[in-house]
């Protein structure tokens, strides 16, 4: 046996059992699946023991536990024993149970039986036999058809011989395939060296528990917590769901993972436990996410999300944070201009929402770094960012100045690429997914001799949105890039004019008559259902279907809009780029 290691005797078995964190503080109860040992709990553990008393234990006939002598010894009720000797061994009346596959099974009829020693109880990858057989009973036809099809290995697994000479053979390879292809690469003790063994015996669980009788009562009476692992190749999202009626208190929460999400995402299964553990054991504050997460309770999809929207003082931005809070979200309103954003927080707030407003200039690589971990440290990681603050040069290249196009980059791309590089690298850490909208423009497709520098940045933008999304998507980040034509905003007002009239422009787009409210509503449909490029109006839809089914004719009609037929009488604009930052 393993150093750390004991056994304690159940009367048919011994089972090995490993305690780690100082016995005085709350216990959390790690319980394996199938076809694992405890040792798939080693990251978790590890991570937990700081603060609790971690216990872990081979369940019987796996790893370092013996096994009983025919298939009558793996049914749950066996199992519940064990646990509840487990309980008895490490001297706790009450624990924190976690449990993965079928160590979650064992759970689910462990908080029917055993009720009054559990504090809580987590469900990782897998519903306890009652739970699956009312889902069958009460699911929709394709619902539960789609769950027989990931399910097939069950009946595969009561078939005779054949799934022994599996293990024997090829088996213990595929199940080290599917761990990699979940980005999981083999450790020392996980895969264990005795798996083939193990799968071979570990059949019996499902040999044994074959009766809906056996399974007990559907409902318990513990507080519980459902880990959704949204790629888990055996459990389907209908029957996750479903448990949210298995208790009177649920909480159901989400990880970008797949079925051993455990060893993928360790850091976030820990904090998810322990966030759970201190509120239904110390009564702590649930955080930001177990709070939205409980079951039942009735909520938009931004109820309770925290939203971070830069130039945010005025235009797109205001409209889009006030339409956020209008939904439920809480808002961090940020601008160069803090009175601005200061305005927008107000009308937040009298409509009933909550908001507050920062300061910073997002083309300050330094400025973006302080300001993200204030939203970190004061809010939380926000699901969701709008990089929207940028403004505009109008004239031809030759009339720009080197100070135009730095200013340009720095705000309207440097802008962007700070605010993607730092938050998603909070919502990357925290493991729950998120979204990320940057708000480009028609001119990222549609050429134009009239702003050069704008359409440039604009153009890097989507670009960047576009790599995002696909480095992002496999953890549940979703970017957009949003991309309006003309709207109602200051970006003309507030230009910087290179030998074109102001006045011009400015008539342009007040004659458009398109309100910034409108683009936040299609700011928020994108995010609701995870839109790659939104095209916003008319000449924003034109604009991107022409330069997708026309290219070249895209670039003939850049030829139309000649700077010099814009320019003033007299000597040309040069707006002073001092002025702050205008929200697009």
């Amino acid at each position: 046996m393993r150093p750390g290691m004991r056994s304690i005797d159940t009367g048919d078995v011994r089972l090995a059992l490993r305690e780690q964190g100082d016995p005085a503080n709350p216990t959390v109860l790690l319980v394996h699946g199938y076809p694992d040992t405890h040792r798939v709990w080693d990251e978790v553990a590890g991570l937990l023991e700081p603060e609790f008393h971690v216990v872990r234990y081979d369940v019987r006939g796996a790893g370092e536990s013996s096994a009983p002598a025919g298939i009558g010894g793996y049914r749950l009720d066996r199992l519940v024993d064990d646990l509840a000797a487990v309980l008895d061994a490490v001297g706790k009346s009450a624990v924190h149970l976690v449990g993965h596959d079928w160590g979650s099974v064992q759970g689910w009829a462990a908080a029917a039986r055993l009720p009054g020693r559990l504090l809580s109880f987590t469900s990782l990858s897998g519903p306890g036999l009652a739970q699956w057989s009312e889902f069958l009973r009460t699911g929709g036809r394709r619902e539960v058809a789609g769950q027989a099809l990931r399910s097939w290995y069950i009946t595969a697994f009561r078939m005779p011989v054949v799934p022994e000479l599996a293990w024997r053979t090829f088996l213990p390879r595929l199940v080290a395939l599917t761990r990699v292809a979940e980005g999981i690469e083999p450790r020392e003790g996980d895969p264990a060296a005795t798996l083939p063994a193990d799968g071979a015996r570990g059949l019996a669980l499902y040999r044994a528990n074959t009766s809906a009788r056996a399974a007990g009562p559907g409902q318990v009476d513990v507080p519980v917590q459902v880990i959704e692992a949204r790629r888990d190749r055996f459990i389907s999202r209908p029957l996750v769901q479903a448990l949210d009626r298995a208790a009177p208190q649920v909480w159901r929460r989400t990880i970008p993972a797949g079925h051993w999400a455990q060893r993928s995402h360790p850091a976030t299964v820990a904090r998810m436990i322990a966030e759970f553990a201190r509120y239904t054991g110390a009564g702590a504050a649930p955080s930001r996410e177990l709070r939205r997460s409980r079951a039942g309770e009735a909520g938009g999809p931004f109820d309770r999300r925290l939203v971070v929207v830069t130039g945010a003082g005025d235009g797109i931005g205001r409209a889009t944070a006030r339409a956020f809070a209008a939904h439920g979200a809480e808002v961090v309103c940020a601008d160069i201009d803090l009175a601005a954003a200061r305005d927008t927080v107000a009308g937040i707030t009298a409509r009933g929402g909550t908001g507050h407003a920062e300061r910073v200039d997002v083309s300050s690589a330094e400025e973006m770094e302080r300001f993200a971990r204030e939203v970190l440290d004061r809010y939380g990681t926000p699901d969701i960012v709008v990089n929207n603050a940028g403004l505009a040069v109008a004239g031809a290249f030759l009339d720009h100045e080197v100070a135009d196009w730095r200013r340009l980059i720095d705000v309207n791309l440097w802008g962007v690429v700070h605010g993607c590089r730092l938050f998603a690298r909070q919502m990357a850490d925290r493991g729950e997914g998120g979204h990320i909208v940057n708000v480009a423009s028609v001119a990222a497709f549609m050429p134009t001799r009239v702003l050069p520098a704008y359409s440039t940045t604009k153009a890097a933008v989507k670009m960047l949105s576009d790599c995002l999304r696909a480095e992002l998507a496999g953890q549940d980040i979703g970017v957009t890039a949003i991309c309006p034509g003309f709207v109602s905003t200051g970006v003309a007002r507030n230009a910087t004019y290179r030998g074109v009239d102001r006045g011009l422009s400015e008539r342009a787009v007040a004659a458009r008559g398109y309100p910034p409210e409108r683009v936040a509503a299609h700011i928020l449909r994108a995010v609701h259902r995870n839109l790659a490029v939104v095209p916003v109006n008319a000449e924003g839809r034109f604009g991107y279907a022409l330069s997708r089914i026309s290219p070249g004719l895209t670039r003939r009609l850049a030829r139309l809009g000649r700077p010099e037929l814009l320019r003033r009488a007299g000597r040309p604009d040069r707006t002073d780029m001092g002025r702050p930052a205008a929200k697009d």
